[in-house]
């Protein structure tokens, strides 16, 4: 059989416009519970460090699975991997709308990550697989639409969900939409992605768990507990250790886990590079620009969610432009423009000062949106068209993996920036006399408030700056990319006689 769709071959929109269902809920639900988590730690009267289980859980349940994610897809076809997580997706989305206690909600966030874990590589290999080479521009660009619209959106929907309705409608109203995906597919998803029966290495497993669930955990709690707490460091090195063995171990197995021999393809380690230092730095506005609005600023978490929402609809409306520009014209012109404009305004956003109009931010986060649209579905693209159908699912793994692991390290890196900043500024303005010049005699905040916001300012800003060096390596790097030569005998299935 033929590993690819022949251009005669009509890709199947039906089976497409499922998955993007069930893929957008999915993911869109991964960042909806964090602006309700101060609601359900007062509900429940748990602590902070055990109500953030909710959000630590669900991203180490996910970074635990996705590397798993090229071993389902391969040995089993899409229909019953779909099925099988959008059924886990639900039961726990059902579960945790009617948890009466912490416990219980904890257990269904897990199964929530359990389902939506595989979402994305599946989607993504699916139409690797369905859409000829010189379409898949257009086709990525819409699933721009699931991997970057949907987590943008979560904060300013949960916003005014949370505060409005309580907690607990965010699952109540995802939940039709899961249960109208499921039984969708059940009605109407057809298997056409080829199988392989392969056998489960259990220690690459448990390396695997080890090494990218450690790396997380320890990433993501180095904001809040400091770079010297045992916990950090201790499972940023077993991570590390874990990472090492398993990358050891599968370079000798016949059939790895994780085949980390895709990066022999130039293009697709350029594109990995490229996509884990753009991670690195874009999560600083994802993350420091509500602490300037609402800690420095004053301003509340739903005009917040506000200022970002043009930002999320501006990479919906060029998702899809920017991959058919990559059709057209490659990767290479888009990234580099779209970086320079990254470059730019994060270098603006190094700026900031207590009377920055809110206006005036949220532009220049919707231009720095927009700039976003034009590198990251495009330079993945471009990556992944270089290898063969057979590592398809490795490259969807290892990217999803890979932008995991970065995000967390991004943020990490980016609050300790700022909280040492601003720690050394605030011991700065407190040594001397106080610079009355600094102190607004109109606001209601006490001096000393105001100063410490003014230490987080600056801390702010240096964060950002930091940020924009950072996005100066992608943008060098941009400049080495080459289009991926168009192979038309390569890669199709035929979907006139799909697996069963």
């Amino acid at each position: 059989m033929t590993e690819n769709i022949s251009q005669e071959q009509k890709p199947p929109y039906g089976i497409i416009a499922i998955l993007f269902i069930g893929a957008f809920v999915a993911i869109l639900n991964e960042t909806f519970l964090n602006v309700a988590l101060p609601s359900i730690m007062n509900e429940f009267a748990v602590s902070p460090a055990k109500v953030q289980w909710l959000a630590t859980g669900y991203m180490l349940v996910n970074g635990i699975l996705i590397p798993a994610s090229a071993f389902f897809i391969q040995r089993f076809t899409n229909r019953s991997i779909f099925l099988a997580a959008m059924g886990l997706f639900t039961l726990g989305t059902l579960l945790a709308s009617i948890s009466p206690t912490f416990g219980i909600l904890l257990t269904a966030r897990m199964i929530q990550a359990s389902g939506s874990a595989i979402m994305m590589p599946l989607l993504m290999n699916v139409m690797l697989v369905a859409f000829p080479i010189e379409k898949r521009g257009q086709v990525m660009g819409f699933f721009g639409l699931v991997m970057i619209v949907a987590p943008a959106l979560g904060p300013t929907l949960s916003g005014v969900i949370v505060q409005h309705l309580g907690w607990r409608m965010l699952f109540t109203i995802v939940l039709p939409f899961a249960i109208f995906s499921l039984v969708f597919a059940v009605l109407r998803l057809k298997n056409f992605t080829p199988q392989h029966k392969i056998k489960l290495d259990v220690l690459s497993i448990l390396l695997s768990s080890i090494g990218f669930g450690g790396l997380l955990y320890g990433f993501s709690s180095a904001g809040e507990l400091g770079w010297s707490n045992p916990i950090v460091y201790g499972t940023i090195t077993a991570g590390t250790l874990g990472l090492v063995l398993l990358i050891t171990r599968q370079f000798k197995l016949d059939e790895p886990l994780l085949e980390f021999r895709i990066f022999k393809y130039p293009m697709f380690a350029l594109s990995s590079a490229i996509s884990v230092t753009i991670a690195l730095a874009l999560f600083s506005g994802m993350i420091l620009i509500p602490l300037y609005i609402q800690e420095v600023r004053g301003f509340s978490p739903t005009e917040a969610g506000l200022l970002m929402l043009p930002g999320a609809l501006m990479m919906g409306i060029m998702s899809p432009i920017s991959g058919r520009l990559f059709d057209k014209h490659g990767a290479k012109t888009l990234s580099i423009v779209g970086l320079i404009i990254i470059t730019v305004t994060t270098l603006i956003f190094s700026k900031l000062s207590m009377t920055t109009p809110y206006l005036l931010v949220g532009l220049m986060f919707s231009i720095r949106a927009f700039g976003m649209s034009l590198v990251n579905m495009p330079v993945m693209t471009n990556g992944l068209n270089q290898l063969p159908v057979k590592d398809y699912p490795h490259g969807t793994a290892m990217n999803n993996t890979l932008s995991q692991v970065a995000g967390a390290i991004g943020s990490a890196l980016l609050v300790t920036v700022m909280n040492k900043r601003s720690e050394a500024r605030l011991e700065e303005i407190t040594r001397e006399p106080i610079d009355m010049s600094l102190i607004d005699p109109e606001s209601s905040v006490e001096v000393t408030k105001q100063l410490s916001n003014l230490a987080m300012l600056n801390g702010i800003n240096f964060s950002f700056f930091v940020s924009a060096l950072i996005v100066t390596i992608a943008l060098v790097l941009a400049f080495f990319i080459k289009r991926v030569p168009i192979d038309k005998q390569e890669n199709s299935v035929d979907l006139t006689n799909p697996p069963k």
